[in-house]
């Protein structure tokens, strides 16, 4: 192979060894992240992410993150730590020092509501996202998960909270400030 082929990654090691293939999907649905996990399985590694800012947090160079936030003012730091982090690999939900477990369902509920959260999510909507079936769209069942998860949500003592829109559904709010973020 001549040193000059395209196919040599810069640093002069065998491509082979180096590189793997990676299929990306970025979509907001959970239920859509399951659908495509379930179709592509086995072709080859998969990395589902609920939005770009996941994603590039997910691929950042390690290296540049110490010093990107040494350069970082020191008042930056108050701003970030009142915001609602969702992790969705341990399952959990973090503002500032505190973090919550959150079952499966809680979690996708949040999730779901996170994606757009300015939105009024229909139960029906809900239903389908959380419990991924399509026949038994219960409101009893969305109105039972929404009041745990906002009693949780309290306790973790964030201004996020779930607020009801009367007749149609329900849509993630901050109270105190109107940024909340997914990790």
């Amino acid at each position: 192979m001549a040193e000059d082929d395209e196919s040599t990654v810069p640093g002069g090691s065998d491509p082979a060894e180096e590189l793997f293939p990676l299929l990306i999907a970025v979509t907001p649905s959970p239920a859509e992240r399951i659908r495509l996990a379930e179709r592509l399985d086995g072709i080859a590694p998969l990395l589902l992410v609920a939005d770009l800012d996941e994603l590039r947090r997910l691929i950042a160079v390690p290296q540049q993150l110490p010093r990107a936030s040494s350069t970082q003012a020191p008042n930056a730091v108050p701003d970030t730590a009142d915001i609602l982090l969702i992790d969705s690999t341990r399952s959990t939900a973090r503002c500032r020092d505190h973090e919550i477990d959150l079952t499966r369902l809680e979690h996708d509920l949040l999730t779901c509501l996170n994606t757009e959260p300015v939105r009024v999510w229909s139960y029906a909507e809900l239903h389908r996202s959380v419990w991924h079936d399509e026949g038994l769209q219960r409101k009893a069942d969305v109105q039972s998960l929404v009041k745990r998860l906002r009693r949780k949500l309290n306790e973790l003592g964030t201004g996020v909270t779930i607020d009801a829109v009367r007749g149609v559904g329900f849509r993630l709010t901050d109270h105190q400030r109107p940024h909340v973020s997914g990790a």
